[in-house]
């Protein structure tokens, strides 16, 4: 990974950490019945997590949520089983958005929580990612030793003859239940959120839950909370998840707000945790935007903490911009809503996120949480009593241009002479106006270039010109 980040509060990219074999930067991903992503490593995963919070006799409960692909059910019962073979409890919510699994495992106390989810991605992918018993997700040296004990070698660690080893029977295998009001408590945990003192009465609002998991949470906490709901993409058949619907394609909630006359929209991906807006007008509201507003009014609240929100290297210096007149800062970490928290919680800061619609509000969930974000939005916009095109105008994006090229390998960008002395022309260009980032993405195979300035034709043909050498070098 390489990167050149002129920006003020610029961080590195990841360290040099061992390279991963199964986890990326959310969870183990990819094509479903494929190798990470079968039923057969699944179930080790299962097996592993359950020997890793066996911390005594009694008994330990793992609590298992997933999106509506249809590979969940190939997943779901391998992971059980590996989970039940260890001598640990399962309670099985089904489709639930992933901060919905977060929240279930840390209110009931159990153990571990495990989402079957690939987000964004097409159906024909999936991924599993884990959850400890605060309802964070498990730091990386956790998910290393996890991955040890499903792989091996190299370097056997200690305790890994046990886990093999372990196989309770009789009494002591564990049991699988299903959890029949997982949906009806997060409904309500997520309404609780919202100011007693406002109401959705007379708003209308357009709901995409892209056929994923949420297409019964989110209309139902909008509806029971006063507002109008135009659901979308509610109807999921195994296949359609994300398909042209979503935070992925939020023109379709856009033009849904201005035929309907909504006075917002939201658009959730398949798991729903992350969101993208659109005003009154269908104009598109994305991540940075929603930061600037949620934080400009916490500022003004005394609400937000140490003065500073936690944002990526991905997100407009614009962000930076809008806040800083009220006394706000944006402390920078590497891409991944799982650094942005790391870095929240180390730090002490209550509020971050992701351009991408990652926005975590540390005050009252643990993880990305859409629906919550949305919330928070529509509390700035009563309690303003302006509508989102107004308060959109705080931020003025400084022109990006992202590309994305597939990759059949990842290998060291300082490896390849071509991608380097691109990047290098590009950054003496640019001189101080501008930046340049490219990384790979820690959940697909691509290479994601950003670059950053004053000129949006300039910087569109420098972003495709490093894509360019990076085709010839690793597509």
């Amino acid at each position: 990974m390489a990167m050149s980040d002129r920006g003020p509060t610029a961080v590195p990219a990841a360290g040099a950490s061992p390279a991963r074999r199964l986890f990326g930067t959310d969870g183990v991903r990819g094509v479903a019945n494929v190798h990470p992503m079968t039923a057969e490593i699944a179930l080790q995963l299962g097996r592993a997590l359950a020997y890793h919070v066996r911390s005594g006799p009694h008994r330990h409960r793992i609590v298992i949520g997933k999106d509506t692909r249809l590979s969940g059910y190939m997943l779901e019962q391998a992971i059980a089983s590996g989970i039940c073979s260890m001598g640990v409890d399962v309670r099985l919510c089904g489709p639930l958005p992933t901060p919905g699994i977060a929240f279930i495992t840390q209110s009931m106390r159990a153990d571990a929580g495990v989402v079957i989810s690939a987000s964004h991605n097409p159906y024909q992918d999936n991924g599993i990612k884990f959850f400890s018993r605060d309802g964070f997700k498990l730091p990386d040296e956790v998910e290393a030793e996890i991955e040890r004990l499903v792989l091996g070698a190299p370097g056997e660690e200690e305790g890994a003859e046990d886990f093999r080893a372990l196989r309770p029977t009789a009494k002591l295998i564990g049991k699988a239940k299903r959890i029949d009001d997982a949906i009806g408590r997060y409904v309500v945990f997520l309404k609780s959120l919202f100011p007693r003192e406002l109401t959705l009465d007379d708003l209308t609002i357009a709901v995409d839950c892209a056929h994923g998991a949420a297409y019964k949470v989110a209309p139902a906490v909008f509806e029971e909370l006063g507002a109008k709901v135009v659901a979308l993409a509610v109807k999921p058949n195994g296949e359609n998840i994300n398909d042209a619907c979503g935070a992925v394609h939020p023109e379709h909630m856009a033009r849904a707000v201005a035929k309907s006359g909504a006075n917002l929209g939201l658009a959730l991906d398949g798991d729903a945790d992350r969101v993208i807006l659109a005003d009154e007008h269908g104009n598109v509201v994305d991540g940075d935007a929603i930061m600037a507003i949620v934080a400009r009014d916490m500022l003004r609240r005394g609400a937000l903490a140490q003065h500073a929100l936690v944002a990526t290297v991905m997100s407009n210096v614009g962000l930076e911009r809008a806040i800083a007149p009220l006394g706000g800062r944006v402390v920078r970490t590497q891409v991944g809503d799982r650094y942005v928290v790391e870095e929240m919680r180390r730090s002490g800061h209550n509020f971050g996120g992701e351009q991408s619609g990652h926005l975590v509000f540390l005050d009252h969930v643990t993880t990305g949480d859409g629906v919550c974000a949305a919330l928070n939005v529509i509390a700035v916009m009563l309690r303003e009593q302006k509508p989102l095109s107004e308060l959109a105008r705080c931020f003025e994006p400084v022109p990006q241009a992202q590309v994305n090229v597939a990759v059949r390998e990842k290998r060291p960008l300082d490896g390849l002479p071509g991608v380097a002395s691109a990047i290098a022309d590009v950054e003496r260009a640019l001189g101080g106006d501008g930046r340049v980032l490219v990384r790979f993405s820690g959940t697909e195979n691509k290479a994601r270039v950003l670059v950053e300035g004053a000129d949006a034709k300039v910087i569109q043909a420098h972003a495709d010109r490093i894509a360019e050498e990076l085709r010839k070098a690793l597509a």
